[in-house]
C-alpha cells in the first residue's frame, strides 16, 4: 500500500518541483525539423527563403548557463541553421554590471521576377548585351552581418554601450541602360557598409543624458559597369563609397515633479570622395567633393503648471549645408550649364500644444504646429522654384469617458503652406523657362484633417475599436502656376474587435478600408490633360488562440488584401489621353500551427501556411527590351507550406 501510494504522489510532486525549476533554472533547447513548399512561391519566399518547390530542414536551438553565485549568463543560440536566413548569437554577461554579444545574420532577397536574357556577364562588372542565347535567369542578393556589441555599467549613474556592424552585400540586382536602344543589365553587387555606435549614459535622480558618436563607412568595391558593345555608353557608374560621422548629445532634467524638459543636439558630416571611372570629364575633378554638414538642435518642456492643464513645447533647427564643390560635369545645353547643383535646406520648427480637463469627463486638447524651410537657390532650373516654404498647423482634439466601457475623440487639423514668390527660371540662353508648374513638395496647399476614434468595451470579453480619419488636400486656393497638383484625399476607416470565450479560448479580427486619390494638371506634347490617380485598399483578418487540454494549443490566422489603383486621364482639348488600365492585386494567407507537448520537454510543433498572390498588373507583360530580354511576373503565384518540428527542453 505505501509503495502505491508513493507511486500515485511520485509524478504530482515531480511535477510540481518541475515548475518551480524551471522558473529558477534556464533550460536549453534544440528544435529540429522539415519544412516542404509545392511551388516555387517567388513572392512567398522573397526573404524567408522557402521560394523553391521542395524540402528545407529546420534546425535551431538555445544553449544557457548560469552562475547562481556570480550571476552570469552564458548562452548560445541559433535559428534556419544551415539555409540563407541563418542567424547565430553568443552572449556572455552578469547581471547589473557588464555584457558581450557576438551575432551573425544572413539575409537574402530573392527577386521576384523571372528574367529571359542573353545578358552575358551577370554578377560580374563587365556585361555584353545579346552575348549568349536566352535563357531564364534568377536574381538575389545575400547580406553577410556580424554585430560586436559591449555594454558596461559603472558606477555614479554612468552606462556604457557600443556596437559595431559589418555587413556584407553580394549578388544581382535588376537593372537598365535608358536611351535608344533600351538595355536590360544588372546590377553587379559587391558591397561592405560598417556601422560604429558608442554612447555614454548618465542617469541621475533630475538629471538625465545620453551621448556619443555614430559613424557610417560605405564601400563599393565595384566602381563602375562595363558594357564593351553597348551603343549608349560603354560604362556606367555604381553608386559611390561615403562616410558620415556623427557626434551627437541629449538629455533630460526634472526641474519638479510636474514640469520636465529636454534637449539634443547633433553635429553630422557626411563626405564622398570616391574616385570617379575612367570616363571624359569637362572638368579636372577625380571625385565629386560631396561634402555635407547638419547641425541640429531641439529643445522641449512639459508642464503641469495646473492639476487640470498640461503644456508641451518644442523647438527644433536643423541646417542641412550642402559644401559639396561645383563643377561641370556636362556640356552646357539650352536648359542646362552642366554644372551640379548642391541641396541646402535649413528647417526651423516650432510646437505648442496645451490639454485641459473640463467637466464631465471631456478633456479638450489644442496646439499649434509651425515649419519653416530655407533652400539654397541655383541661377539655372528647368521647373519654378521658391527659396522659402512655411506650414502652420492648426490642432484641436476633444476627448471624452463616455461611460466606463465607452471612450470617445474627435480632433480637426487645418493646415496653410505658402512661401515666397516663384522665382522666375531662365534658361542658359537667357529665354524664359518653364513656370508653368509647382513641384507638389513646393505647392501652396490647404490641408484638412479630420480623425474619430472609440474604444467600447461591450462586455467583459468582447471589446471594440474604431477609427475613422479624413484628410483633404487643396492646391488650388492659392494657386501659384497653372500645371501640377490640384487637390488630393486620404480616407481611413478600421474596426477592430477581440473577444475573450474562456480561459482557454480567445481571438481578434480587424477589417479597414484606405482610400487615396490625387489629382493633378499635365500638359503632353500638345494638349493638357487631367490625371486622376486612386488607390483603394480594402483589408480583413482574424485570429483565433486556443488551448483546449495542458497538452495542445493551437492557433489560426487569416487575412486578405484588395488592393486597386486606378490613373484615369482625361483630355482637356485635343486628342484624347491615353488610356492606361487599373492594376487589381489581391493577396490571401492563412496560417494554422499546432503544439503537442508529448512530454515536459518534449514538444511537437505543426505548421501549414497558404499564401496567395493574385494580380493583373501589366508593367513587365507589355514589354521587351531591345534585345529581346522579357521580365515575366507570374500574375497568380499560390503556395502550400507544411513544416513540423520536434523542441527538445534540456
Amino acid at each position: 500500500m505505501a509503495a502505491a501510494v508513493a507511486a500515485a504522489c511520485s509524478p504530482v510532486w515531480a511535477a510540481e518541483g518541475d515548475d518551480v525549476k524551471a522558473l529558477t533554472t534556464p533550460q536549453s533547447n534544440i528544435e529540429f525539423g522539415v519544412g516542404y513548399a509545392d511551388n516555387d512561391g517567388r513572392r512567398f519566399g522573397q526573404y524567408n527563403g522557402f521560394n523553391q518547390d521542395k524540402g528545407y530542414g529546420l534546425l535551431g536551438g538555445t544553449l544557457i548557463q548560469r552562475d547562481d553565485e556570480t550571476g552570469t549568463w552564458m548562452s548560445l543560440s541559433g535559428s534556419n541553421l544551415g539555409r540563407d536566413t541563418q542567424q547565430l548569437r553568443f552572449e556572455h554577461n552578469r547581471q547589473g554590471d557588464w555584457g558581450y554579444f557576438l551575432e551573425y545574420d544572413e539575409t537574402p532577397r530573392f527577386n521576384p521576377y523571372s528574367v529571359n536574357t542573353g545578358l552575358n556577364g551577370i554578377g560580374t562588372a563587365v556585361q555584353t548585351v545579346n552575348g549568349v542565347a536566352l535563357r531564364n535567369v534568377d536574381l538575389e542578393t545575400i547580406r553577410e552581418t556580424i554585430t560586436l556589441g559591449l555594454s558596461k555599467i559603472m558606477n555614479g549613474g554612468l552606462d556604457f554601450q557600443m556596437r559595431f556592424r559589418n555587413e556584407e552585400k553580394d549578388g544581382s540586382r535588376q537593372w537598365g541602360q535608358g536611351g535608344a536602344p533600351i538595355n536590360f543589365l544588372t546590377e553587379p553587387i559587391n558591397q561592405t557598409t560598417r556601422q560604429l555606435d558608442m554612447i555614454l549614459g548618465y542617469t541621475g535622480e533630475k538629471l538625465q543624458l545620453t551621448g556619443g558618436y555614430y559613424g557610417t563607412m560605405f564601400d563599393n568595391h565595384n566602381a563602375f559597369l562595363s558594357i564593351p558593345n553597348s551603343a549608349l555608353f560603354t560604362q556606367m557608374a555604381l553608386p559611390p563609397g561615403s562616410q558620415s560621422h556623427q557626434l551627437h548629445l541629449a538629455g533630460g532634467y526634472n526641474f519638479s515633479a510636474t514640469t520636465r524638459g529636454n534637449f539634443k543636439a547633433a553635429y553630422t558630416k557626411q563626405t564622398q570622395n570616391d574616385a570617379f571611372m575612367a570616363a571624359p570629364n569637362l572638368n579636372t575633378r577625380g571625385d565629386l567633393g560631396g561634402k555635407v554638414q547638419t547641425t541640429l538642435l531641439q529643445a522641449g518642456i512639459s508642464a503641469r503648471p495646473l492639476p487640470k492643464l498640461t503644456l508641451i513645447g518644442n523647438l527644433l533647427y536643423d541646417d542641412r549645408d550642402d559644401k559639396t564643390a561645383i563643377a561641370q560635369y556636362v556640356a552646357a545645353g539650352t536648359l542646362t550649364d552642366g554644372n551640379n547643383e548642391p541641396r541646402s535646406i535649413r528647417t526651423t520648427a516650432g510646437k505648442a500644444e496645451a490639454s485641459y480637463a473640463l467637466p464631465d469627463n471631456l478633456r479638450l486638447i489644442g496646439g499649434v504646429d509651425y515649419e519653416e524651410k530655407r533652400r539654397n537657390t541655383s541661377p539655372v532650373r528647368i521647373v519654378s522654384y521658391r527659396a522659402k516654404t512655411d506650414e502652420t498647423t492648426y490642432r484641436a482634439e476633444l476627448r471624452r469617458s463616455i461611460s466606463e466601457t465607452l471612450t470617445g475623440a474627435v480632433g480637426y487639423l487645418y493646415s496653410v503652406r505658402d512661401g515666397t514668390p516663384f522665382i522666375t527660371t531662365t534658361n542658359l540662353n537667357g529665354t524664359p523657362g518653364s513656370n508653368l508648374i509647382a513641384p507638389i513638395h513646393l505647392a501652396d496647399r490647404v490641408r484638412q484633417k479630420m480623425r474619430m476614434t472609440a474604444n467600447w468595451q461591450v462586455a467583459d470579453p468582447l471589446s471594440l475599436q474604431f477609427r475613422i480619419d479624413d484628410s483633404r488636400d487643396d492646391y488650388t486656393q492659392r494657386a501659384n502656376s497653372t500645371l501640377g497638383p490640384q487637390s488630393g484625399t486620404a480616407r481611413t476607416y478600421a474596426i477592430d474587435a477581440s473577444y475573450a470565450l474562456n480561459d482557454k479560448w480567445q481571438g481578434a479580427a480587424w477589417v479597414s478600408r484606405d482610400d487615396l486619390t490625387y489629382e493633378q494638371l499635365q500638359r503632353g506634347l500638345a494638349n493638357p490633360y487631367v490625371v486622376n490617380i486612386r488607390n483603394v485598399g480594402d483589408a480583413f483578418g482574424l485570429g483565433v488562440r486556443g488551448k483546449p487540454y495542458t497538452w495542445l494549443d493551437v492557433g489560426v490566422d487569416f487575412s486578405q488584401q484588395d488592393i486597386t489603383e486606378e490613373n484615369r486621364q482625361q483630355a482637356l482639348a485635343g486628342a484624347a489621353a491615353d488610356v492606361i488600365p487599373d492594376v487589381a492585386t489581391k493577396l490571401t494567407r492563412a496560417k494554422f500551427y499546432a503544439n503537442y507537448t508529448v512530454k515536459k520537454n518534449v514538444t511537437l510543433r505543426g505548421t501549414y501556411i497558404y499564401d496567395r498572390f493574385n494580380t493583373d498588373d501589366w508593367t513587365w507583360n507589355r514589354w521587351t527590351y531591345s534585345d529581346g530580354t522579357r521580365v515575366n511576373a507570374e500574375p497568380k503565384q499560390e503556395v502550400h507550406f507544411f513544416a513540423v518540428a520536434v523542441n527538445y527542453k534540456f
